[in-house]
Parts: C-alpha cells; structure tokens; sequence
C-alpha cells in the first residue's frame, strides 16, 4: 500500500474530529447552563426564601396578618407560601397559629421529610432560638416555654434546647426570689407602720394618764390646803378670845400694862404655784404693832424656801387685828415676831 495515501487518509480523519468534538462541547455547555437556570437555581431560591435569606425578598415589620382560617385544610403548597410568608415577615415563632415554624411543621406532618420544610427550620433554627430567648429575657415565661416546645418539635435533639430549658428556670427562680423578697419588704413595711401607729397609741394614753394624774393632784393640793387655812382660821379665831379673856384679867390685877394680843388672825393664801409643785415650808416675820391695833412695817427675815412663800405671809400679816400694848393703861406701839407655816395637809 503506498504509504502517502494512508498519511493523507489520516490527516483527513482528525480533520474531522476536531468540529465534532467542539459540537459536543457546546451541547454539555448549553445543557448544563439550562439545568441551572432551570432547576438548581428554583430550587435554591425557594429554599433561601424559606429561610428569609434571599436579598431580594424585603422584611417586613408591624403586626403580624389574621392567621389562615383552616390551616388544616391547605395544601403543601400553600402551607409552603405561608411559610415563606412568615419568615420575610419575621414571623418565626410568633404569633401562635401564624408563624413560620408551625407551617412548616404542617408540611413534615402531610409529607415526613419533606426538604424545603427540613432544611428551613435547620437553618432558622439559630434564629428562632435567638427569639426564644428574647422572651426569656423580657420575663414572658409563658411564651417563652411555647417558643421551646415549637423548636423542640423542629429539632428535638439539639443542645440549644437544654440551654435556653436552664435559663428559662433559672430566670423562673429569680422572679420567684425577687417577688419574695419584694413580700417581705411589703410586710416589714406593714409591721413598722402598726408598730408606729401602736407606739403612738401608746404615747397618747400615757401623755392622757399623766395630765389627768397631774390635774388630780392639783386638786388634791389646793383642797388640802384650803383645809389647812380652814384649820388655821379656827384656831386664830379661839386663840384672841382666850388671849383677850387672859388680857383683860392680867389688866385688872396688874394696873392696865400688856403686851399686844392677836385679835384677828387672817391665814395666809397657799401660792399656787406652790400648790402645783407640792411644796411646803414657812416664813419668819417682824412686824410694828401700832397704838391702833393695826400691823405695820412687816418684813422677812428668814424664810424657807426662799422667795416662794413670802408675799403670802406678808400680805396675811398686814391684814391682822392686835389689842395693842398698853403702859400704865395707854396704847404704845410694840414689836412682834412670828413664824407663819406652809404644809399641805
């Protein structure tokens, strides 16, 4: 065989290779760009969607819509756009019966294993802990432990649950310590207030008992001593007569000479002051017994206690009635001295 033919043959042959291989190329190429747009892509988008993570999609805030009217009845489809719905909202756990996590666990329930529904709330999971936890934070326990059940559902075996469990107790625990103490003050503050209204009280019935204790007394005194002046009275008006008797024999047997003889014996007034703090004592007086009878020129010359009871005894003095002092039958004026008594009987 001539060798150039089978060398021209062979040139013809890769030739035509090199078109065909190119062709194929541009077949996968085309083929695989079409799955992309067609199927990978869809798919992704719906689950970044799910996940409210597609940047296109806006977050929307504000009060959450009217939760469907049977979510029973809707189909997977529908449970999935309400899903979706909830998650661009920020509606992952709240409100009950209108949230993300419960749509999509309607959808395991209608189809177990379902992707879309498993990977959305794998990957909202750490999201939807985050609001648990919230809740725990601002003390509203009740949906707190609504939101951990709802995640435990998604993923029964994940270690935040065991976390987010011990917080809510122990906050539990705090709430119940400081609602303790916050009774305890309240109490104290209850017992302090009746302890101050009971001392008052108290206060008030002693202060009572003292004033009419100290009325009493006053009283007393000023009757004692009223008896007293009373006593003396009687006395001063038994002793002149007896005097007087004695005075007028001692002038008929010794020629008319005597000394002056009380006549009117005027008690003294019991101070009042000393009345109210119960004091005793008396005073020593001088006094000039004129030819008339009468008493002048008093003077103190010792009292005890000083100053208390002198103008009283002076002013009783000054009023007292004397048979004067005679001489060979003539009034003289003469001095006397007396000491005048304070007690209470």
């Amino acid at each position: 065989m001539d060798t150039r033919y089978t060398r021209h043959a062979r040139r013809n042959a890769r030739g035509a290779i090199r078109p065909a291989a190119i062709a194929i190329v541009a077949v996968v190429a085309v083929l695989a760009a079409a799955s992309w747009f067609l199927i990978i892509k869809p798919h992704q988008d719906m689950v970044e969607a799910d996940a409210g993570a597609h940047p296109s999609t806006p977050v929307k805030a504000g009060e959450a819509p009217p939760p469907p009217v049977n979510v029973a009845a809707m189909s997977m489809n529908q449970l999935l756009a309400e899903a979706r719905k909830a998650v661009n909202e920020q509606r992952l756990l709240a409100p009950a019966g209108n949230n993300a996590f419960e749509f999509y666990l309607k959808v395991l329930e209608k189809q177990p294993g379902n992707p879309v529904a498993t990977d959305a709330l794998r990957e909202t999971f750490p999201v939807g802990a985050s609001v648990a936890e919230q809740a725990i934070n601002q003390r509203d326990f009740n949906e707190a432990q609504r939101q951990i059940d709802l995640l435990a559902k998604a993923d029964p075996a994940n270690y935040t649950l065991t976390i987010l469990r011990s917080k809510l107790d122990a906050q539990r625990k705090l709430q119940d310590r400081e609602q303790q103490l916050a009774s305890d003050k309240e109490k104290q503050q209850q017992l302090a207030a009746q302890k101050a209204v009971t001392d008052k009280a108290e206060a008030d019935r002693l202060a009572a008992e003292a004033q009419q204790k100290a009325v009493a007394d006053q009283r007393a005194a000023q009757a004692r001593a009223a008896q007293q002046q009373q006593a003396e009275a009687a006395r001063t008006q038994q002793a002149p007569t007896s005097t007087a008797g004695a005075g007028n024999t001692a002038t008929a047997s010794a020629g008319g000479t005597h000394p002056a003889v009380l006549l009117r014996n005027v008690p003294p007034r019991y101070p009042t002051t000393a009345v109210r703090a119960n004091q005793e004592g008396w005073v020593e007086v001088t006094f000039t017994v004129t030819p008339e009878g009468t008493v002048d020129d008093v003077k103190v010359v010792d009292a005890e206690p000083r100053h208390v009871f002198d103008r009283a005894a002076t002013e009783a003095v000054s009023r007292w009635k004397f048979q004067p002092a005679t001489q060979d039958g003539n009034p003289v004026p003469s001095q006397d001295k007396r000491r005048i008594v304070f007690k209470l009987n």
